[in-house]
């Protein structure tokens, strides 16, 4: 099975990773592409790095959005 590429950074009781989250369901049913969820609270590494940034969304293991993620710039990342 084909690991996905879009990778969300979350944390609990998080109202944006929330919505993040919201958006990326809706991306993934028009497009049929999958995203993997990883809470930063279980890698201190992640905590330190994405601590301030939460939500943080990775496309090919590079930063494309964190804070308010836009499913309208999704596309961009996707198509090239």
């Amino acid at each position: 099975m084909e690991k996905p590429n879009l990778v969300l950074y979350t944390r609990e009781k998080c109202p944006l990773c929330d919505t993040a989250k919201r958006i990326l369901e809706d991306f993934s049913k028009e497009t049929g592409m999958r995203y993997q969820e990883i809470d930063i609270y279980s890698d201190d590494q992640l905590t330190e790095e994405y601590g301030l940034m939460i939500p943080v969304l990775t496309w090919k293991s590079e930063v494309i959005q964190y804070g308010r993620i836009e499913k309208a710039a999704l596309y961009s990342f996707v198509e090239n």
